[in-house]
């Protein structure tokens, strides 16, 4: 595990270098985009990907723009610096520019809460039941109007009374409908993040792909876009442990309140947090070089 305060030397990049890294992921960006630029010309709703560009509101143009990171330094990049973020040094070379005192703040608490998680062991008996908490007697107003109950209103708070909810995630926690909030076995709140978070959670797995993001320019833009990647994975299956049913997209139930079904769901929560790790890994060791890049 990638621990705090342990960064890597400089590497410098030269043209024949750093531009096809660029233009690779200017192309691979733009590909994760287009099928969400296109339903949204079409007002087509999808509920993976819609999920992770507006609960996570980073625009589509975000994950196309490139940066190689922190402590990595470009040669003959001017034509970098009409992005802000980039500026050349008296060598210069071109890098990003450094994380100022609120910055730094967001990119410490980032890198704490990825060692937190990383440290502890997974918790895999949440079964998935916080997307049912969220509409425990609540049917009507429920947050995806436009899918339906696989079990009905009836069925799904049933479901919801037989199985113990032990949800870690506080994001998640706190669109449980009123009545489902006590059921938990845990509060968790937004000050508990580095007490409460666990790499079995789908939600701590998709939040990488929110904190490598939030700590651009100095994660490189390849993580972010390998952080999307898993995080759709993992929506996916937050998805098919739903209550709703989403068998028209394709996407095919995990019946958790069956005992196959849960042992399916704990076997993609294995899956999920093995594919996590070497990315965490990853973005621990980026916001450690970010955190090492020092003011001028």
């Amino acid at each position: 595990m990638t621990v705090p305060g342990v960064q890597s030397a400089e590497t410098v990049l030269g043209p024949e270098a750093w531009r096809p890294r660029r233009d690779a992921h200017q192309a691979r960006g733009a590909a994760l985009v287009e099928a969400r630029r296109q339903r949204a010309l079409a007002g087509v709703r999808e509920p993976i990907e819609d999920f992770l560009f507006t609960y996570y509101p980073f625009r589509l143009s975000a994950l196309q723009r490139w940066t190689p990171g922190a402590r990595v330094a470009l040669a003959d990049a001017d034509e970098l610096l009409s992005d802000v973020r980039f500026q050349r040094a008296a060598d210069g070379l071109v890098r990003v520019v450094a994380p100022d005192e609120v910055q730094r703040g967001r990119l410490t608490f980032a890198r704490d809460l990825c060692v937190a998680v990383a440290g502890r062991p997974a918790f895999l008996g949440c079964f998935g039941l916080h997307e049912w908490a969220m509409v425990y007697q609540q049917a009507a107003e429920r947050r995806h109007q436009g899918w339906p109950l696989r079990l009905g209103p009836e069925g799904t708070d049933a479901v919801v009374r037989s199985l113990p909810i032990r949800c870690t995630h506080y994001d998640a926690f706190r669109f449980f409908t009123p009545p489902a909030r006590p059921l938990n076995k845990l509060s968790p709140d937004l000050d508990g993040r580095l007490v409460n978070e666990q790499p079995g959670c789908v939600h701590v797995t998709m939040d990488l792909y929110k904190w490598a993001m939030k700590s651009a320019p100095w994660v490189p833009a390849e993580l972010a876009a390998d952080c999307f990647e898993l995080a759709r994975d993992a929506r996916s299956v937050d998805m098919r442990a739903s209550p709703y049913d989403f068998s028209a997209v394709g996407l095919a139930p995990i019946c958790i309140e069956t005992p196959e079904g849960r042992s399916e769901y704990e076997q993609e929560q294995r899956r999920l947090t093995k594919k996590a790790e070497p990315l965490r890994a990853r973005l621990i060791a980026s916001l450690n070089d970010a955190l090492s890049v020092s003011v001028e």
